[in-house]
C-alpha cells in the first residue's frame, strides 16, 4: 500500500511539472500576441479588457467555499497588477533581448525571497539548475545591453515582484483550502478593475472606445482562456503542492518557448548561440524535474 501511494505521488508531481511547462509555453507565446493587440488599444485598456472578461467568467466560483479566496486574493491581485504594469510598459521601453533576460532573473531571485519570506533555505540540488537557466537565457537573448534604462528597470522590478508573488501565494494559501479558480477570479478582478481605474485617472479623456478589429479580440480571448484562466489556475494549484523555487524554475523555460514561437510562427531565425542557450534551459528544466523530493 505504501509503495502504491509513493508511486501515485511521484506521478502527481510529474504531472504538475508538465502542466507548469505548458504554462511556460503559453506565456512564451503571449508576448507576441499581446504586442499585436496593443497596436489597437493602450496598455491599461488592453489589460482591463483581458482581466475583466476573466473575472466575469469566473465570478460564479466566488460562491460558497470560493469566498475564502477574497482574503489572499486581494493582496495577490495587487502584486499581479504591479507585475503586469511593469512587464507591459517595460517591454515597450526596452529591447526584446533585455526583456527576456531580465524577467528570467526571477528564477535566481526566488530562492532568496523564499528564504527571506518563508524561512526555507534553497535546495542545494536546485542551485545548478538556477545557474543553467540563467546562462541559457543569457545566450538565448543574445546578452543584455549594459546601457540600463527605464524599461530595463521596469523589467527588473517585474522579476523581483514575480519572485515575491509566488512566495506570497505559497505563504497565504499553504494552510488554507482556497479553490484555485476562485483565487484566480479575485486576482483577475483586482487587475482588471485596477486598470480601469488607472485608465480613468491617468489617460487624457479616459480610455478610448473599444476597438472593433477582429485581431484584437481574437488575441484577447486567447490570452483570457490560456494565458490567464489556465495559467493562473495551474500556478495557484502548483504552489499549494510545491516550493516557489521549483515552480519558478519550471516556468523559467518561458523565454525558450517564446523564441520557438518566434521561429515557427513569426519566421524569425535563431543563431547557434541561441540554440545552445535553449538547450541549457531544457537541461535546467530536466534537472529540476529529476530533483523532485
Amino acid at each position: 500500500m505504501t509503495s502504491l501511494t509513493a508511486t501515485h505521488r511521484s506521478r502527481l508531481l510529474h504531472g504538475s511539472d508538465l502542466l507548469l511547462l505548458l504554462v511556460a509555453l503559453v506565456w512564451g507565446t503571449s508576448y507576441g500576441v499581446a504586442k499585436q493587440a496593443l497596436v489597437f488599444y493602450p496598455v491599461l485598456g488592453f489589460l482591463a479588457v483581458r482581466f475583466c472578461i476573466t473575472f466575469l467568467l469566473l465570478a460564479p466560483q466566488l460562491r460558497g467555499e470560493g469566498r475564502r479566496a477574497w482574503a489572499p486574493g486581494l493582496p495577490l491581485g495587487l502584486a499581479m497588477l504591479a507585475i503586469f504594469l511593469c512587464e507591459t510598459y517595460g517591454v515597450q521601453l526596452t529591447t526584446a533581448s533585455n526583456a527576456a533576460f531580465l524577467i528570467s532573473l526571477c528564477v535566481v531571485l526566488t530562492p532568496f525571497v523564499e528564504w527571506l519570506m518563508l524561512g526555507q533555505r534553497p535546495d542545494a540540488r536546485l542551485l545548478p539548475a538556477v545557474v543553467l537557466s540563467l546562462l541559457g537565457t543569457w545566450l538565448l537573448s543574445g546578452g543584455v545591453d549594459l546601457d540600463f534604462g527605464l524599461g530595463d528597470g521596469l523589467m527588473l522590478a517585474a522579476a523581483l515582484l514575480r519572485a515575491f508573488q509566488v512566495c506570497l501565494t505559497r505563504r497565504l494559501t499553504a494552510d488554507r483550502e482556497v479553490p484555485p479558480l476562485a483565487l484566480t477570479a479575485v486576482q483577475s478582478g483586482v487587475i482588471g478593475f485596477g486598470c480601469l481605474l488607472l485608465g480613468a485617472l491617468l489617460l487624457p479623456g479616459g480610455l478610448p472606445p473599444l476597438p472593433s478589429a477582429p485581431a484584437f479580440w481574437v488575441g484577447s480571448l486567447y490570452l483570457v482562456l490560456f494565458a490567464t484562466l489556465f495559467a493562473f489556475y495551474v500556478q495557484n494549484w502548483a504552489l499549494s503542492r510545491s516550493s516557489p523555487t521549483r515552480v519558478s524554475l519550471l516556468m523559467g523555460s518561458e523565454p525558450l518557448f517564446g523564441a520557438l514561437f518566434a521561429v515557427l510562427w513569426l519566421s524569425e531565425e535563431l543563431s547557434l548561440q541561441a540554440w545552445v542557450g535553449g538547450l541549457l534551459i531544457v537541461a535546467a528544466t530536466l534537472w529540476t524535474s529529476l530533483s523532485r523530493r
